[in-house]
């Protein structure tokens, strides 16, 4: 279900007009199924690349959802994906507006975490062939790899209800404070491990601490540049400074927890007296019978993703000890994970909504009491990850993001050009050259994945972060470059 088959037919959307450089809307009307308008945040070069697939096409069709409000929203990374676009945002009217496992994916909680270090990286430079070389052989990577930490069935259950907390105080994964400092806790506590499926429990058992294939990596970095001195001093951020970025979801479990409820809510759709331009949209009211047991297993699919990362983030940890000795003193700091794969009951105005983030991330500005108290100065870390070999930013979320963009950002760069296209303009061997030639260090088994995820694959992140900023929703604290990249 990850990708459409056949014969499409040519891109056709009706005409945008152009709120300021970097915001562009239909209106209203522009169909007669749209609820609500579609907004997208991309300046001219990024709305020409968009145009170029049917990503615009799914953000109009997400506009006739039963229940939206507000706008549908494309974020500068937008590309086409299953249903809904990959970084589209869309809130629902709650109690009777749906929820549609095409608006988080099937990778739930696919997220972003950021470690910190005291560490310079020019201070360890001849260690890092090393600490990658060890990194590789405690972190699983790859479709399909297990993980140490096998779970039976109640202790899987355990997990999936109780999210990080429980990882920490059960078995040692981590440090207290880790889950201050994590979306939601790395916990949401509607998680219902009875609404998730025999088979997406068994796809699952065995991955937890595994970081998967795909786009997935961990990336050891150098803070090349700090654009804003006082918030990267609230998120313990200075020049030079060696930080690990760890990118991975909910695997095989999130995978099939979203197969079954598509499947389920398209089934159910007539009953609910929903008629949808897509059936790949497929929904259920949230108070529905189908939309609780849905958000009760997306819940406990994003717990398992925390705790996945969780379990990465402490290997990092005790190999950064192992290889590094007294020169890690201080350990890895979790700077913050957030989630961008996922939908959350959120307050605006004196409404609750559905929000789904599918490729798109929070930007909660300082004002949101939901932040721990050391970032209400600044307001919330967002990463937005280049492709491989790029630099990635951390960036502040604004206030003003909330009536913007629904308290939401973008999620990466976003592809420009498909896996197979990719593959077949660019050679993994010689770009594995390429990227070692300019000091970063490869840990990829396959040269044809690496390939995938060839910098030319991707949009221009400082483009993408550009307009992020440039539309109000957050604001640039610092850049990272990479030193050494272990790709799933």
């Amino acid at each position: 279900m990850s990708e459409r088959k056949g014969e499409r037919k040519p891109v056709s959307v009706p005409p945008m007009e152009r709120v300021s450089e970097v915001v562009a809307e239909v209106r209203k009307g522009a169909r007669p199924d749209m609820h609500v308008p579609v907004r997208v945040f991309a300046d001219e070069e990024l709305m020409s690349q968009l145009l170029r697939d049917h990503s615009l096409e799914q953000l109009l069709n997400v506009s006739a959802l039963p229940g939206a409000t507000r706008q549908a929203l494309g974020m500068p990374d937008m590309h086409e994906g299953y249903g809904f676009p990959v970084g589209g945002v869309m809130g629902t009217v709650l109690p009777d507006g749906v929820i549609s496992p095409g608006g988080i994916g099937f990778d739930i909680n696919c997220g972003v975490r950021l470690l910190s270090s005291r560490m310079r990286a020019d201070a360890v430079a001849k260690e890092l062939p090393g600490l990658l070389h060890e990194l590789s052989r405690s972190v699983p990577t790859g479709y399909g790899r297990g993980g140490r930490l096998e779970l039976d069935a109640e202790e899987l259950d355990r997990v999936l209800e109780g999210g990080v907390p429980y990882l920490i105080s059960r078995y040692g994964l981590g440090v207290a404070e880790d889950p201050a400092f994590i979306e939601s806790g790395g916990r949401m506590p509607a998680a219902d491990a009875s609404c998730v499926s025999e088979r997406a429990k068994q796809r699952g058992g065995d991955q937890l601490g595994t970081l998967g294939g795909g786009n997935h990596f961990l990336e050891v970095q150098r803070v090349a540049e700090v654009f804003d001195a006082k918030a990267a001093e609230a998120f313990g951020l200075f020049e030079g400074q060696v930080t690990v970025l760890i990118h991975t979801g909910s695997r095989g479990l999130g995978h099939q927890v979203c197969t079954d409820y598509v499947r389920e809510m398209d089934a159910a759709a007539s009953r609910h007296g929903i008629s949808l331009p897509d059936r790949q949209l497929a929904c259920a009211p949230f108070s529905s019978e189908e939309g609780k047991r849905y958000f009760g297993a997306m819940s406990a699919a994003a717990n398992f993703a925390w705790c996945n990362r969780q379990a990465l983030a402490q290997r990092c940890r005790e190999v950064f000890a192992r290889v590094l000795g007294a020169k890690a003193e201080g350990g890895l700091k979790l700077v913050y994970d957030v989630a961008h794969n996922i939908a959350k009951v959120e307050r605006y105005g004196n409404r609750d909504l559905c929000v789904h983030r599918k490729g798109a991330t929070r930007a909660f500005g300082p004002s949101n009491p939901e932040l721990p108290p050391p970032y209400r100065s600044a307001g919330q870390p967002v990463f937005i990850p280049g492709s491989m070999g790029t630099e990635s930013y951390v960036l502040a979320g604004n206030d003003a993001s909330a009536e913007v963009s629904l308290n939401s950002c973008c999620h990466g760069a976003g592809r420009s050009m498909s896996r197979t296209a990719a593959k077949k303009v660019v050679k993994g061997d010689q770009l594995r050259k390429e990227l070692e030639g300019r000091g970063i260090i490869i840990k990829c088994s396959s040269n044809a994945e690496l390939a995938e995820e060839a910098p030319l694959a991707y949009k221009d992140v400082s483009r993408v972060v550009d307009v992020v900023e440039r539309a109000g929703i957050a604001r640039k604290v610092a850049r990272l470059v990479p030193l050494g990249v272990l790709k799933g």
